[in-house]
């Protein structure tokens, strides 16, 4: 019993860390099986939702969750997405890093766990490899349950081999998780805080916590699935791309420029999705903010031939 329970220890300690040796030497079989603590924790996080049922509901709750959506979409669309994915701006050591902690913040896993599988979306884009297809696995699939797999745990390694150079990503990527959790703590201390000295403000610690984190975090889950699994279904095609990617207005306002998927799947490594005057792009907008600070730099335009160098796609 004793012998177990100490297994079944080092098997937490394995997970917490992210540890590859977990699912090393796994049958195809056992690859497309859910994982158990990954699937639990992701339904658990939904099912928190309803607590807003017993905590109430504020004005102030309300537009930190909005606020938090907004500021996480745009970690994902401009750090992950556009540069840890495409490279498709230059950032100096120091800002990439904190690039990749804020992107963490979202729980989409680690930059080079999100860079790695979607590069390998693009390699195989819309074919039996792509591993979130819905025109091969299906839409749920697609939106969900990839990701839930024991075979999607751990990354393609050999895509990210750019990133896996830097010691400080590559320990971010074991802990993934705790600047996610970190900005729960925050959510709710400062609910706490306001409930002591802004009273007036009429939320709290619990109803922060589900408001701004809980919800926003669900809200955010789900409006960036909608790239894997609507964004190839459902919009129209500017361009004759070797895939079923579509422009869709509705979802590049959602999720602050991804939306324009087909002309992102032209011109994979362009820092602009939005490539008309008129397809609306704040992740652009946001980026051109930060370059203007001097943050980032070098915001890579629509070339075909770089950009299908950048994807690793032929010439």
């Amino acid at each position: 019993m004793a012998r177990r329970t100490l297994d079944y220890l080092k098997r937490v300690r394995l997970w917490v860390f992210n540890d590859e040796i977990l699912w090393e030497g796994l049958t195809e079989i056992e690859r497309s099986r859910l994982d158990g603590l990954r699937t639990s924790g992701f339904i658990v996080l939904h099912l928190a939702c309803f607590g807003a049922i017993f905590v109430g509901v504020s004005v102030t709750a309300v537009l930190t969750a909005a606020l938090l959506y907004i500021v996480r979409m745009f970690f994902i669309t401009a750090f992950y997405h556009r540069y840890f994915s495409h490279r498709a701006f230059k950032a100096n050591r120091t800002a990439q890093l904190l690039m990749a902690f804020a992107g963490c913040t979202a729980g989409q896993r680690g930059p080079l766990w999100w860079a790695a599988h979607h590069r390998e979306h693009h390699r195989f884009a819309d074919t039996p490899g792509d591993p979130h297809s819905p025109n091969h696995h299906g839409m749920f699939y697609s939106h969900t349950l990839w990701f839930l797999t024991k075979g999607s745990f751990v990354p393609p390694g050999d895509r990210v081999r750019d990133w896996q150079r830097f010691a400080e990503l590559q320990m971010l990527e074991r802990l993934d998780w705790l600047p996610f959790a970190a900005l729960g703590a925050a959510c709710f201390a400062v609910g706490a805080y306001l409930e002591t000295h802004y009273p007036e403000l009429g939320t709290n610690g619990w109803q922060m916590l589900v408001w701004g984190f809980v919800i926003s975090t669900v809200v955010l889950y789900h409006a960036t699935y909608t790239i894997n699994s609507l964004a190839h279904r459902f919009g129209t095609r500017r361009y004759d791309t070797p895939d079923s990617s579509r422009n869709n207005v509705w979802l590049a306002i959602l999720t602050l420029g991804e939306g324009w998927h087909n002309n992102h799947h032209r011109f994979p490594s362009c820092a602009k999705h939005g490539i008309r005057w008129w397809e609306i792009d704040l992740g652009y907008l946001g980026l051109r903010g930060l370059a203007a600070l001097g943050l980032i730099r070098d915001l890579k335009p629509a070339s075909a031939r770089t950009s299908r160098k950048s994807a690793g796609l032929p010439l």
